[in-house]
Parts: C-alpha cells; structure tokens; sequence
C-alpha cells in the first residue's frame, strides 16, 4: 500500500478466515538487540521485529560501534566488541520509548558523554525516575525537564551496589537497570520502591533474554534482583511473535466470527499482553471491570472491542496510558464519543465504555486521530470491521511496530478506501 494520510475500512461482511502471523515481538526484538550490541562476538537474532522502533535501537547501536547486518525481514546479525563507544552525535530515537529508556541505562557503560533524545512526542514522556536511580549509582546523568533528551556521562563504574527505583510509571526503567547492571564493576541489587508496579510480566521477559546472553540474575526477593558484573557474550536467540500484535488478529476474529491462524497458540507466548486472549475469548461477555496494570500495550484492543460488548466495561490500573506514545486514555475516550458521543467517559483515569452491541451494521462515520499512534490506529481499525464509514488518520504509524498491518487485514479479507 502507499502512503496515505487517511484510510476508511470497509466493513467486510463476512467472517474473517485464514493465516496471520503476528511480527516479532518488539519488546523481546528490542531487548536482544541491545543484549546482543554488549556482547562480545557475533549473534543472530531471527524472527525479529525490523519496524520504526527496532529500526532506531539498530542504528543507534551502529552509531556505537556495533555492526549489524539484515540478511532478511526478521533476521539481525550483531556483531560486538563488547564495549559500546561514544556516538559523534546525539542518540536520535523518534518516539521509541524502549530503545530511549534501555539506551539511557546502557549508556552509563560507555567511557565517554551520550545524548539520548526523541521526537517532540518522546520529549514528553517522562524518564525522571530512571535517571534519579542512576544517579544514585554515582552516574552522571541528567534530564533538566524529566523527560529526554539525556545526557549520560559513562565511565563504566558504579559507585554503589543497591539501587531502589519507582517503577510504576513504566516497568522499561527497571528492565533498563537490569541490563545496564551486568555490564558494570561491581554487584547490583535492584529493588522496586512504590505500591503500584508496572508490567511485572515484562522484567521477566528482560531477565530470560539476560541469561539468553550469558548474564548472571537471581530474583532474590518477589521485588528484588541481583545481577553479577558478568558481561555478555553473543548467542543465537529466537524471537517469538509480538503478543500486542496478535491481540489485534484476536479481536478480529471473535468481532466477525471468523477462524485466523496465527501460527502459535495463546498459551506458547511469554509476554504480558497475552492473558488479554482469555479476556477476547469471553467476548460479547467481557467482564465488568478489567484490570489492565499486567496487559497495558492489550487495552486499546479491549476497549474498542467493549464497544460491541453485551454489557459496559470499566478499564482500571491503567493510568500508565496516560504517558505513552500519547495519552491512550483520551485518545481511546475521544475515538470511541466520535463514534457515538455516548459510547465512553473518564472518570480520574479510569475509561468507561458503555458498550452497544446495536453499533454493528450501522453507518458512523468518524474520523479517528490516531495521534501518531500506533496502537490507536490499530484497535480503531477494529471498529471499522463492524461499522460503515471508520477512517483511521495518519495509518502509517502503524510502522511503529507492525509495518504489515493493512497488508494482513487485506489478505484475510478486508477492503481500504484511500483519502489522500
């Protein structure tokens, strides 16, 4: 497909059936990427995500010395001398919040000054807690708004062995430490500080692709880690499908009753957003309250597929929404009252969906800010599978993460109408 500023979905009428396979999970694609640029030798990283944000993590790691080649659309090979070095310019990371967050960590193992920054987007997002905990290693680091650009003043050396972190408003923080921790002088226990957590589910996912590089790390505690000063070494590693990803093709199938085969059942995938299948599986019934603290990136999915629920749904523990590629709650509140000004409300940061089973088959047309948003354009597209007249505006974020995302719905069945 080209370029467009805008695309309406065709209702398809019909079920949607066949074969979709999600990418590779961002997150993990991401983390090994990284992992794989510490390390000394070279890995390869194969069923991987090459998209926007893995693309920024990529060639921010070529500005540090690393090699990397892509023999093909889901294979890295990452070559490292085990030692990042210096850019000769700012760290430039659009609007990529794990490559921004994980460089910032890394780049206290640097012997020399790096600028991490982002585009007007992720000068908004908030990256204070993380820096505060660097800091309190003994790392020269500073960000005057609390939010990126970072400047990281590395030497490799920590002067402290404990670090206590507030991660509630993004899990990424901890995950950050993590990797950053095996790569030092010394020890390193990391404890988590604060009643609410994010995505608990995630710091596992960076720990098994720790030890998948050769790190030592022991949960010693259900909110402490410690993590040995051994380095990494290279390591073939697999990536598996994009769990968020999938959430989509999931919802798509139960909204028009159809059969997609993503290639890998519900149960085999490790990240977090994967419990959101139990929740779709449920769907016209979707219960009355969901908790989306453990299944964040899963809850625009949810929400716009509580739309056509039986009965309302309350969304809670999602107040993280409010900082990430843009403020989820409200572009999810303002999408769904497009539609129908009844449909959802806030209340503090807790979304309301009404729900109308009645919406399907009908014409309303809205157009839906995506807000450069990937996830947005996405779960909206959902709501254009049952109602007349949905245009997405800005589609192409959906490059974020998962590039083929139109082409997918096409070939199960789907139909665009362009607006240039």
């Amino acid at each position: 497909m080209t370029r467009t500023a805008k695309l309406t979905i065709i209702p398809p009428g019909k079920p949607l059936s066949g074969r979709a396979m999600p990418p590779g999970s961002k997150s993990i694609t991401n983390r090994a990427l990284l992992l794989a640029g510490l390390a000394k030798g070279t890995s390869r990283l194969t069923g991987a995500l090459e998209s926007d944000d893995t693309r920024y993590m990529a060639d921010a790691l070529r500005a540090m010395g690393v090699t990397i080649d892509e023999p093909d659309d889901t294979t890295f090979v990452v070559t490292g001398s085990g030692r990042l070095l210096p850019p000769k310019a700012p760290l430039f990371l659009g609007n990529a919040g794990t490559a921004t967050r994980f460089l910032t960590a890394a780049a206290a193992l640097v012997d020399g000054t790096v600028i991490v920054d982002g585009d007007e987007h992720m000068r908004k997002r908030p990256i204070g807690p993380l820096v505060d905990a660097m800091r309190a290693l003994g790392i020269d680091a500073t960000a005057e708004t609390g939010c990126p650009p970072v400047t990281v003043r590395g030497t490799g050396r920590f002067q402290a062995d404990r670090i206590r972190i507030d991660g509630g408003l993004s899990s990424q923080y901890v995950s950050a430490l993590l990797m950053m921790a095996a790569g030092g002088d010394r020890p390193v226990d990391i404890e988590l500080v604060g009643e609410d957590i994010g995505a608990l589910g995630y710091i596992d996912l960076t720990t098994a692709a720790m030890k998948a590089f050769g790190a030592k790390v022991e949960k010693t505690s259900p909110v402490t880690w410690r993590v040995e000063p051994t380095g990494y070494h290279a390591a073939d590693f697999i990536v598996e499908p994009d769990a968020s990803a999938a959430t989509y093709l999931w919802a798509a199938e139960v909204l028009t009753g159809g059969a997609i085969d993503l290639g890998v059942p519900a149960e085999a995938f490790s990240q977090p957003d994967a419990r959101a299948y139990d929740m779709i599986a449920r769907f016209p019934h979707l219960p009355a309250e969901i908790d989306g603290s453990q299944m964040q990136d899963a809850i625009p999915t949810l929400a716009v597929l509580a739309a056509f629920n039986e009965t309302p749904v309350r969304f809670v523990g999602i107040a993280n929404l409010r900082v990430k590629e843009c403020d989820r709650i409200r572009a999810l509140s303002t999408g769904l009252t497009r539609i129908d000004p009844n449909l959802a409300r806030e209340e503090g940061d807790d979304l309301i969906v009404q729900s109308d089973p009645a919406l399907a088959g009908k014409r309303l047309p809205a157009e839906i800010d995506s807000f450069a948003d990937h996830r947005i354009a996405m779960s909206f597209a959902l709501a254009g599978l049952k109602i007349a007249g949905i245009t997405i505006l800005d589609p192409d974020c959906v490059g974020k993460t998962f590039p083929a995302y139109w082409r997918t719905l096409a070939a199960l069945g789907v139909t665009y109408q362009d607006n240039d």
